[in-house]
């Protein structure tokens, strides 16, 4: 019987302690903080988006960095094999809008209680409070350099046949995710590629969006521009906020268009009313103005755009809020048909790790074999998890690569 040591018991530490228990290895999960699942817990405000009930194919298409390294994990546990484990533990899934799959209860207690049972069952030792200050690796003459076991930060040796780093990145540092992974890494000789906060809101110029702060808009599109050249388009939600702008499309935004930002200002152009073309929306205005031809004009825009819009895009318009409606000049409708379809804001930086979903970067994917999550330099060493420099877009799919490479790197350990 082989001896398994896991560092971190998050969403790829759980997980790939479950796979490397149930191949009948003695499995010793070590985690730093107090309980398990710390990030699990506060996953999509509390409702754990775990999956995204979508082809592998599909799962792919939403990797934002390095795609082909996770092609054998996606097909060796898929979002269909995900579902499958936490529904044989007794926890119900639904799957929602854009086939974002969550607990039916929609707690996220519910995922980590799962895991736990599953752990439990499987025999697996958890250590609590227990944080990991270093790798022991030793040189064979013939094999290399291999792995022997770990060192406790309060100096205890443990023994083991093969370590498991899946210690999560820099993200919502709260939960203890301080980057000892991307440590452990370079100390064993990996390349660490550099880390930038990732799924995370953006900071605007001016005050509009601060003015607009909690409104949310629903079946909007939003595309950035780098000059003229466009950057990112999609359809979907977002949300005004004290700084800036958040939400699905912003966060996924955030994916794509991180290393022009950092260089320059960008521009986000959001099409408040995608479902109409010029010429429709034009038309409808006219039958408003119609209808309230004697009313002021901040009576139609009422039945166009939410309250706190108002203001904003009347004066983007250039026409004062009670001007009457049959004053309003043929350029003045143009002007609101130009703000309406193309509602600007100046993108100026990301925020930090504490609002970032997950982290871009980490332990180089070339020096890990992807179908076992093996250190290609150090042999009974893996990685899994988001320490790797892999990561994809919202709905689910950064929770799949957890699932996948956790139980790759687990389920390739033989007792």
């Amino acid at each position: 019987m082989s001896t398994v040591a896991v560092i971190g018991g998050g969403a790829a530490g759980m997980m790939a302690a479950a796979a490397a228990a149930e191949n009948g290895n003695q499995v010793l999960l070590f985690e730093k903080n107090e309980k398990l699942g710390k990030k699990l817990f506060i996953t999509g405000k509390g409702r754990c988006n775990l999956t995204n009930n979508c082809s592998v194919e599909e799962l792919l298409q939403a990797v934002c960095v390095n795609r082909r390294f996770l092609y054998s994990a996606f097909y060796g546990f898929d979002s269909a094999e995900t579902i499958r484990f936490f529904e044989v533990e007794g926890m119900a899934t639904k799957t929602e809008r854009g086939q974002r799959v969550f607990p039916v209860s929609d707690h996220s207690s519910d995922v980590i209680a799962a895991l736990r049972k599953k752990l439990n069952a499987r025999g697996v030792k958890v250590f609590l409070n227990e944080e990991v200050r270093s790798i022991r690796i030793s040189d064979n003459a013939d094999a290399g350099a291999i792995v022997n076991g770990l060192i406790l930060k309060s100096g205890k040796k443990i023994d083991a046949d093969a370590v498991i780093v899946a210690t999560g990145g820099l993200s919502y540092p709260s939960t203890g995710s301080t980057g000892d992974g991307y440590r452990f890494a370079k100390e064993a000789g990996h390349q660490v590629s550099e880390q930038s906060p990732s799924l995370v809101p953006i900071e605007t110029k001016g005050t509009d969006a601060q003015r607009m702060q909690g409104l949310s808009l629903r079946n909007v599109e939003s595309a950035i521009y780098d000059g003229k050249k466009e950057l990112y388009r999609e359809f979907g939600e977002m949300m005004f906020t004290h700084f800036g702008v958040t939400g699905p499309l912003i966060l996924t935004a955030s994916c794509m268009v991180q290393k022009q930002l950092k260089e320059r200002p960008l521009t986000l152009i959001i099409d408040l009313k995608p479902a109409l073309s010029e010429e429709q929306l034009d038309a409808r205005i006219l039958r408003e103005f119609e209808a309230a031809k004697n009313k002021h004009f901040k009576n139609v825009l009422a039945t166009l755009f939410p309250s706190k819009m108002i203001p904003v895009v009347a004066e983007r318009c250039g026409i004062p809020e009670e001007k009457p409606i049959h004053n309003i000049t043929r350029e003045e409708r143009k002007n609101l048909i130009a703000v309406t379809k193309h509602f600007s804001l100046t993108l100026l930086r990301l925020r930090d790790y504490n609002e970032a979903i997950i982290t871009r970067g980490g332990v180089c994917v070339k020096e890990i074999n992807p179908a076992t999550m093996e250190s290609k330099k150090v042999k009974g060493l893996y990685f899994a998890g988001e320490v790797l420099d892999v990561d994809a877009v919202t709905g689910g799919f950064n929770l799949q690569i957890a699932w996948a490479t956790g139980h790759a790197a687990g389920a390739s350990i033989n007792a």
